[in-house]
């Protein structure tokens, strides 16, 4: 490393955010990057540890070069940054912006000090290929004469197309709704991340590359299956976890009752100038928002009803208040579940932890008016109710963003005959799965997961499906992505 008493001389620093009388008027991105001879200063904290623990599985699924990129921005050597970012990550103008950033409480100077900024460094070095021109379409040096159908355009859906189309296979992508990005598009408020600029922008040059995108696309549902197998030689589920996790309990059928991605689909929809009747909007301006999930799916409810103007934002988990500091049964390098505000949280919402659910509470046309809590305690795995701990919150509208049980059924899955697991996720070998010719990768195979995973399942389902078109092992690899930007 260029500066190996850098972690000595400078103080970690991050991004600053627009105040937040300000962002919460737009639904545009508000991190306020810094300049480069600030950057430069980040880069030089790399420590140049013996063991980079930021791009083992602890830290980067991808296995980003984190060191030698760091470094090469302290040398002010952008390029050189690029390529090397490049060579191991697909998309990292998405990962820069909403991965939690895992290679940092990886990170051996996080031990005791600060950790690198590594996140920032990378959002910085994809920005920097962005306006210099560096990024370009890159076209395959030969074609196979194979076709792939990939059904699902989330971040694994990407990623394995945009491996295999350079490759040189033929690749088309199927999504079920009228644009492309899956969960970066429809679930991720635009605030955190920009459709036009930066997920369209990206889909763009991958058309120019050669992809093919269809949209208004339901395989298995509104399209023959059968179909689209005899069009492609391979075909790559990448449907995502789509199935929300419900709460029954009483009183559930009332209106007013919106499941997360419901609410944000809508509104990044709006954003992106779509219009809904009066009968169709979910919006909670002017009314008293109750949150119910205290996840990151939550807090993106949060941020968009405090921007459509509601009256009142309250969100409610389950589980306990984490603590602030790692606690000893998630030690270093692991990612530990610690307590830290969103930028969504911090625009207003009231946080309520240990809070189990009883019953909406209805009036006599059904709308939903509130619903009834009590306060719980926890005793390792299991919890009880507090006596006398009951309490009702107020709520014209209510979101719930509990998680997901698994991909949807009733499609393409079903439609297959794939073989499932017992959480209901696509159960495969590898990345093959029980039917000859399909893969799958992403949430819809492991779970509901990370952006940042979702993309290193899709580049490691291009290798096996390039393996099973071509009869053997190509230059396509996880860990050195041979066509990059060169």
């Amino acid at each position: 490393m260029g500066k190996q008493t850098g972690f000595k001389e400078y103080k970690r620093q991050n991004f600053t955010l627009s105040p937040i009388e300000e962002r919460i008027k737009h639904y545009n991105e508000f991190t306020i990057p810094l300049p480069d001879e600030a950057l430069k200063d980040q880069g030089a904290r790399c420590m140049d540890c013996g063991v980079p623990f930021c791009h083992s599985n602890y830290g980067c699924p991808l296995g980003n070069i984190i060191p030698d990129f760091n470094d090469a921005v302290y040398k002010g050597d952008w390029e050189t940054a690029f390529h090397s970012l490049m060579s191991t990550n697909n998309f990292p103008e998405f990962t820069g912006r909403i991965c939690p950033a895992p290679c940092e409480t990886a990170c051996v100077l996080g031990i005791n000090e600060p950790s690198v900024t590594i996140k920032n460094i990378e959002f910085s070095i994809i920005e920097k290929a962005y306006e210099k021109g560096w990024i370009k379409p890159l076209f395959p040096e030969m074609t196979t004469g194979k076709s792939v159908a990939i059904i699902g355009s989330g971040p694994a859906g990407l990623a394995a197309a945009n491996q295999l189309n350079k490759a040189g296979h033929t690749v088309t992508v199927y999504e079920k709704d009228a644009r492309i990005g899956g969960l970066l598009r429809s679930g991720i408020p635009n605030f955190k991340l920009d459709k036009q600029k930066v997920v369209q922008r990206r889909i763009d040059i991958m058309t120019e590359e050669g992809v093919l995108f269809i949209c208004n696309t339901n395989v298995g549902a509104d399209t023959s299956i059968d179909e689209i197998k005899a069009q492609h030689d391979a075909l790559v589920i990448t449907t995502g976890a789509g199935k929300p996790r419900d709460l029954p309990i009483v009183n559930r059928d009332a209106k007013g009752i919106y499941f997360a991605m419901e609410f944000l689909a809508q509104n990044n929809r709006r954003v992106e100038g779509d219009v809904f009747s009066k009968d169709e909007e979910i919006l909670a301006k002017d009314k008293h928002v109750v949150v119910i999930g205290g996840g990151d799916t939550g807090s993106d409810c949060v941020g968009t009803s405090i921007r459509q103007g509601a009256k009142s934002v309250t969100q409610i988990e389950l589980l306990p208040k984490p603590p602030v500091e790692r606690p000893d049964d998630q030690p270093w390098p692991t990612y530990p579940r610690v307590f830290k505000l969103s930028t969504s949280q911090e625009e207003g919402a009231v946080l309520d932890f240990c809070v189990l659910s009883k019953s909406f509470i209805k009036d006599e046309n059904d709308n939903v008016t509130g619903i009834t809590c009590v306060r719980i305690e926890w005793d390792g795995r299991s919890f009880k109710e507090i006596d006398g701990s009951e309490f009702m919150l107020e709520a014209d509208i209510i979101f719930l963003a509990m998680g997901f049980l698994g991909p949807l059924q009733e499609d393409v899955i079903t439609k297959l005959y794939i073989e499932v697991d017992e959480q209901s996720n696509i159960k495969t070998e590898g990345y093959g799965t029980s039917q000859e010719g399909i893969f799958s990768a992403g949430d819809c195979r492991r779970g509901q997961s990370l952006v940042v995973w979702a993309i290193s399942e899709g580049r490691e389902c291009a290798i096996e499906v390039d393996e099973y078109l071509m009869g053997h092992k190509s230059m396509l690899n996880r860990k050195s992505q041979t066509y990059c930007h060169k």
